[in-house]
């Protein structure tokens, strides 16, 4: 088989699951943790690795908790936000929309306005001097119940930043019921946010099925379960409702049991629009460019599979049109000029 990793390398990208804080470089997590020595977060990188060893999803939640107790203050919002624009970079990604929980940082004593201006600062930033076009999807951790919900809402809603394009539900699964969190969604979406909530990562398609029927999804984090039922595969296609797919993670979870068994294939061979990405790249051991070639494998694709692999990010993203048109014609070029050769 032909070695796709400098094709895929090259290739224009956009990511549209991909959390703030999990993005955080072992670099950046061992400075951050240096700032804050009473962490019990690793300071040596190379510590870090054992430390994102997760035994289960419940494990994971833990551990990515104690990350994000390291983001205190406005200049660590802002370091991080940029670092991770910086690594984008690096992966050729053009476009990605970061998700972002604010609950965790403001009930931490960071002042939300100050915490807004952070984000925005940085974003404006990646843009002017790495290339890289950010947006925002805040979210609520749904395992702090409805006082974050309605503190994300009201966040979103009242001090909504110029990059926010979406609203969505994170954190556990199991316990944590999707049409407890209609009113809050109900609120964004009336605001003009998209929606895109996790859904189906731990838990069976009836929580898809909420996303969809109580939160009006129009986008499905995860979906890892949607293949147990015909009818939402279906459902799913017929109405063109991505799947925000990210394969390194489900196994790291330990959502799904290995890579042979992702049901990756049977979204895509079920007609889904499926998206590929990484949403905790350093705990996972992964980055976007891994899962494009991961993807490779599992579905059989060549250079023109992934290119369009790449397509389906950009048009199931939040983009203006002007901005897709031009991703999706340099994914072109790209992708025409390679093959060339």
């Amino acid at each position: 088989m032909t070695d796709l990793h400098p094709f895929i390398a090259g290739l224009p990208k956009a990511e549209l699951h991909v959390h703030h804080v999990g993005s955080a470089s072992p670099r950046i997590v061992a400075e951050l943790a240096a700032r804050h020595p009473d962490s019990k977060v690793p300071t040596d990188p190379e510590a870090l690795a054992d430390y994102f060893t997760f035994t289960d999803f419940a494990h994971f939640i833990e551990v990515y908790l104690s990350v994000v107790d390291l983001i205190r203050t406005p200049e660590d919002v802002r370091l991080l936000t940029f670092e991770i624009a910086r690594d984008m970079a690096r992966q050729n990604i053009r476009y990605a929309e970061l998700t972002i929980t604010p609950f965790s940082s403001t009930r931490r004593g960071v002042d939300e306005k100050a915490f807004m201006v952070a984000i925005e600062d940085a974003r404006k930033a990646a843009e002017a001097e790495l290339g890289v076009v950010l947006r925002w999807c805040f979210d609520i951790p749904g395992e702090a119940g409805l006082e974050a919900a309605e503190e994300t809402a009201r966040l979103a809603v009242d001090l909504r930043p110029e990059g926010l394009v979406s609203f969505g539900l994170g954190g556990p699964e199991i316990g944590v019921e999707r049409p407890r969190f209609k009113p809050y969604f109900d609120r964004a979406i009336a605001a003009g946010l998209h929606s895109v909530p996790h859904a189906g990562e731990t838990t069976g398609p009836q929580t898809i099925w909420d996303a969809l029927n109580e939160l009006g999804a129009e986008r499905i984090g995860h979906g890892t379960s949607a293949t147990q039922d015909p009818a939402l595969l279906a459902y799913l296609a017929e109405h063109r409702i991505p799947l925000e797919v990210c394969p390194t993670s489900n196994i790291a979870t330990r959502a799904v049991a290995d890579l042979d068994q992702h049901p990756i294939k049977q979204m895509v061979e079920a007609g889904v629009l499926v998206t590929i990405n990484s949403d905790d790249p350093p705990m996972f051991g992964c980055d976007l460019n891994s899962e494009y070639g991961v993807a490779a494998r599992l579905l059989e694709l060549d250079e023109r599979g992934l290119a369009g692999l790449a397509k389906n990010a950009v048009e199931a993203s939040f983009l203006d049109e002007a901005g897709k048109a031009r991703i999706l014609a340099e994914i072109d070029s790209y992708t025409a000029a390679w093959l060339a050769r």
